[in-house]
C-alpha cells in the first residue's frame, strides 16, 4: 500500500478519507524534528505539509521513493521546487482554496485600520475616551492598491469593490483584466504607491520580491496608506515599515506574516499599544472552512495522482 507522511495539521475528516486508501503516518509536530523527518522520509511515496516543514535538499536527497508533495496552502517557498522538478516529484499547492479567508482578512483589517479602531480601543480601555482626539475616515471610494493579482489578489479585489473601494492592480505577469466581475485598473507600482489609501500585498517570496517594499517604496507613498501583508514577511522590510509609520508616511499596518516566524522580540518590542496596527500569527488563510477546503483538495489530488 502507498505510504503517505503528514507533518502538520490537517482536517480530521479529510485524514479519515485518506486513511481508507493509503498507509498514512500523521504527526502534526514532525516539522519540528528535521533529523527524524530525514530518517523517515525514505519510506514514503507521498508527503503532505503546510508552511512550517522545510522540504529542503537534506530531506529530499533521502526521499528515495517520493513522488508527490501536497502543500496545505499556497506558497511554495518552503519546498525546493527546482530539485523536485529535476527528480520528477510532483508538487501540488492548494491553489485558491483559502482565497475567501484571506480576502475577508484584508477587508476587515482595512476597515479596522481606516477607522483607527486599534487606537480607539487602546485609548478607551485606558479611560481616555478619545472620541474627538482621534480622527477616522470612511472606506467608501478609497483606492486599494493590490500588489500581485493572482487568484487571491483577484478575490481581494472582488470583496473590496463590493465595499466601495476603487481597485488598482499591479502584476508584471498580468497583461489585461478580462474578468467582468472585477472592476480593477492595471497600474504601475509607482501609481499604486502614489495613489493608494490602502495597499495589500499578494506575492510569493522570491529573490525578486525579497525586501521589495522598502524605504524607497515608502518615500513614494503620498496618501499615508494602510499597508496589509498576508503573503510572506520578507517582502516588506520590517524596519523600514516601522520607520515609515513613525514618520507619518503610512497611517497603519496589518501584518499576518513576518520575516521570522514565530515573531521575534526585536520586532515586537517596537510595537507599542497606541499604534494603529494589527499583528496576527499567520492565520489569514486559516479558518475552519478553509482548512476543510484545503485538506479535501489535497486529499483528492494525491488520491487522483496515485490512482
Amino acid at each position: 500500500m502507498t505510504k503517505i507522511l503528514i507533518t502538520e495539521f490537517i482536517n480530521q475528516s479529510s485524514l479519515e478519507n485518506l486513511n481508507k486508501k493509503f498507509d498514512v503516518k500523521y504527526d502534526e509536530k514532525l516539522y519540528e524534528n528535521e533529523k527524524q523527518l530525514i530518517t523517515m522520509i525514505k519510506d514514503y511515496e507521498g508527503l503532505i505539509v503546510r508552511n512550517k516543514t522545510q522540504v529542503n535538499l537534506d530531506i529530499l536527497k533521502n526521499a528515495l521513493k517520493l513522488k508527490f508533495i501536497g502543500r496545505l496552502g499556497v506558497g511554495l517557498d518552503n519546498i525546493d521546487t527546482e530539485y523536485c522538478k529535476n527528480k520528477k516529484i510532483h508538487v501540488q499547492p492548494a491553489t485558491g482554496m483559502n482565497a475567501d479567508s484571506v480576502a475577508e482578512y484584508v477587508i476587515s483589517s482595512s476597515m479596522s485600520l481606516i477607522k483607527k479602531i486599534p487606537m480607539f480601543h487602546n485609548g478607551t480601555i485606558k479611560g481616555e475616551w478619545p472620541r474627538t482626539t482621534i480622527k477616522s475616515i470612511e472606506i467608501n471610494q478609497k483606492n486599494l492598491g493590490i500588489i500581485g493579482f493572482g487568484i487571491i489578489g483577484k478575490k481581494v479585489a472582488e470583496y473590496s469593490s463590493k465595499n466601495g473601494l476603487k481597485i488598482l492592480a499591479y502584476d508584471p505577469y498580468v497583461k489585461e483584466i478580462n474578468d467582468k466581475e472585477i472592476d480593477a485598473k492595471l497600474s504601475s507600482l509607482k501609481e499604486i504607491y502614489e495613489k493608494s489609501d490602502i495597499i495589500s500585498i499578494h506575492l510569493p517570496l522570491t529573490d525578486e520580491t525579497k525586501n521589495m517594499v522598502n524605504e524607497f517604496s515608502f518615500s513614494q507613498m503620498k496618501n499615508k496608506p494602510i499597508i496589509i501583508n498576508t503573503s510572506r514577511g520578507g517582502i516588506i522590510n520590517e524596519s523600514d515599515l516601522i520607520k515609515a509609520y513613525h514618520k507619518n508616511i503610512i497611517s497603519g499596518f496589518a501584518l499576518d506574516v513576518f520575516e521570522n516566524e514565530p515573531i521575534e522580540s526585536k520586532f515586537y518590542h517596537k510595537i507599542k499599544p497606541g499604534m494603529n496596527c494589527i499583528l496576527t500569527p499567520h492565520i489569514s488563510g486559516v479558518t475552519t472552512e478553509s482548512n476543510i477546503r484545503v485538506s479535501d483538495f489535497i486529499v483528492k489530488k494525491i488520491t487522483d495522482f496515485f490512482n
